[in-house]
Formats: C-alpha cells, sequence, structure tokens
C-alpha cells in the first residue's frame, strides 16, 4: 500500500503557519523570517514533506536549480567552497549541478550545459573566474568567486591582497630584514592577490623572487628544498596551507627548525593546519560565510532579474555588490 503523500496544507498545521509561508520556504524565496523559516524546514523534516521540483518548476518558471563551475575539485579551497555552497542552497531548497572543467575545458560547453539542464544561474569557482570573464554566458546570472569587479556579475571573495600583507608584516614586525613568498600558480587571481599583498607589505625592500607552486603539498616541497639550503631564508609565506605542508617538510629534512631558523605562515586554515609539526600559523578563509555569501548573491540575482529578460537583465538598484571577506592571522607556532 503506498503512503501517503505529505501536502503543503500538512506542513503548514504542523508548523502552525499559512501555507503561503509554507510555499515560500519551498521555493526559497529570502523573505522568510528565519525563525519561521527553520521551525516549516524543521515540521518538512519530521512529516517526511518533499517538494514536487517538476510541478514547482511549472508553475513559477524556475527549476531551483544553482549551477557550480569549477576547474577541479580536488584542491582543499574548492572542495570546501563546495560543500559551503551545497549547504547553503539546500537551506533555501535548491538543488545543484556542478560542471568541471579538467585540464582543457571550455567554459562557454560549461555554460551551454547548465543552460540546457535548466539552472536558474551559476556560481563560478576560483581559478575558472578568468575563463568566465572571457565568455560570460548570456541570459544566466552569475556570480564569480575571487575575480576583479565586473559589472557583467556579481564577485564575493576573500580579500586575499590584505591577508598576504598582514602574514608579510607579521613577520617582519618579529624581525625578519625579509620574506619569501612560495606563490601560487600563474593565473589565479587568489594568488596574484596574494602576492600583491606580500609584495606591499615589503615597501621599499627589494622583494626576494617567488617561488612558484600549484597549490599542492609536493610543490611545496620541492621549492622548500631549494630554500632550505640557503641561510639568508628566514620567513617564507606560502600561498596556501598545503604549500606550506611541503615546506616544513622540506626544512625538516635540512634540519632547519621551525621557528627558529625559518618562521613560515601559511593561507587558508584548513583543516589539519593545527595538527601540523609545529602547528602552522595562518590566514583563515571562512569558507562556510564564503559559500552562503555566493548563495545568497546568485538568489539575489535570480530574484530582481528582469521578467521576461532573455539577456539576463537585471535591475540594477537591487544588484548586489562585491563583497569581500577578510582574512583572519590565526597565530600558532610555526612563527
Amino acid at each position: 500500500m503506498s503512503q501517503k503523500r505529505v501536502s503543503m496544507a500538512m506542513v503548514a498545521a504542523h508548523a502552525g503557519v499559512s501555507g503561503q509561508t509554507v510555499s515560500r520556504v519551498a521555493n526559497g524565496s529570502p523573505h522568510v523570517d528565519p525563525d519561521t523559516r527553520a521551525r516549516v524546514e524543521r515540521a518538512m523534516g519530521e512529516l517526511g514533506y518533499r517538494p514536487n521540483r517538476a510541478a514547482r518548476a511549472l508553475r513559477t518558471g524556475r527549476s531551483h536549480t544553482l549551477g557550480v563551475v569549477a576547474q577541479t575539485l580536488a584542491t582543499v579551497g574548492n572542495s570546501r567552497m563546495l560543500q559551503a555552497i551545497a549547504d547553503a542552497a539546500s537551506a533555501r531548497g535548491y538543488a545543484l549541478t556542478v560542471v568541471t572543467l579538467g585540464g582543457g575545458g571550455d567554459i562557454a560547453d560549461a555554460f551551454a550545459r547548465l543552460h540546457e539542464q535548466g539552472v536558474d544561474g551559476a556560481i563560478v569557482l576560483n581559478e575558472a573566474t578568468a575563463l568566465a570573464r572571457e565568455a560570460p554566458p548570456a541570459g544566466l546570472q552569475l556570480v564569480v568567486v575571487d575575480s576583479a569587479p565586473d559589472d557583467r556579475f556579481t564577485v564575493i571573495g576573500t580579500d586575499h591582497a590584505e591577508g598576504a600583507r598582514i602574514a608579510t608584516a607579521h613577520l617582519l614586525a618579529a624581525g625578519h630584514r625579509t620574506v619569501h613568498h612560495l606563490a601560487g600558480p600563474a593565473g589565479s587571481f587568489a594568488a596574484d592577490e596574494r602576492e600583491r599583498g606580500w609584495r606591499v607589505a615589503l615597501g621599499r625592500r627589494r622583494a626576494p623572487e617567488a617561488l612558484r607552486g600549484d597549490w599542492t603539498a609536493r610543490a611545496g616541497y620541492d621549492a622548500g628544498r631549494s630554500l632550505a639550503v640557503r641561510d639568508e631564508v628566514t620567513a617564507v609565506f606560502a600561498a596556501n596551507d598545503q604549500m606550506a605542508l611541503g615546506l616544513l617538510r622540506a626544512l625538516a629534512e635540512a634540519g632547519r627548525r621551525v621557528p627558529e631558523d625559518v618562521a613560515v605562515i601559511g593561507f587558508d586554515d584548513i583543516a589539519d593546519a593545527a595538527d601540523y609539526r609545529p602547528p602552522l600559523t595562518t590566514l583563515r578563509q571562512d569558507f562556510d560565510a564564503l559559500g552562503e555569501l555566493a548563495v545568497r548573491a546568485l538568489v539575489s540575482r535570480i530574484e530582481a532579474a528582469v521578467p521576461g529578460g532573455a539577456d539576463g537583465t537585471v535591475d540594477p538598484g537591487t544588484m548586489p555588490p562585491a563583497v569581500l571577506a577578510p582574512a583572519t592571522l590565526v597565530r600558532r607556532s610555526s612563527a
């Protein structure tokens, strides 16, 4: 015998709200009091209510599905951002469709695939944002994570340059004559901004040549081996925590103590950073907040889209501005 499908009316009665309020929550409307939203979502969970997405799409003209475009999900930053976006989207009743570009992916093809799947809008992560600037999608609401400002889409991200400046200034204030930098890959907006912040902090000091890696611990180890044999190297700012991990290994193998001989600061504050040896001083990115900002901005663009605007036009008065979240210095034992 089939179980009776739970209706919106049943959810409304269980939560003590109107059917219209349940509909707003189910449709991901931002115009619901947070406490009321939580009560309705709790009632949905207790009753086992599942929205009929196909019926809702026919009724509203929206699929309540968001796209995510990333070069790769193998990096810690991208995987954490995806999790944060998924959590924020789910809280608003949105599903996700994820497209990865890989080594030679085409951003236009990715946007075309998302169009075919009927997404309401898309979030583009990190390394893929440069491609998005070259081929912005027509008629698809877009938010990019880590990019220069652009009138064609909303930008959210971390203030990488200021975080890097804080890290470098911290090392200089500790008495180091200069700070070496293990940079991220060329063409990465985040890597470029972190390198810029490092140079700003050095000011009139002659900046050492930056060594470039690909965000991996192996790249940090390879670069670290060349830094470890140079006695003048006493402080290193690594562009992310994984490269800092490889750097720590290279320094240990060369007999250089951290922080007594070489101070090290990373960037990201990944989950394992406190368990490095020694525990890593780093800049914390709040990935949960970034995911929430990205989804909130995209839903705002979707809500603000001019009805019938095939080119994706958004009312300028309601367009969310670019938002930068601070990176916070977390002091541990490596610097």
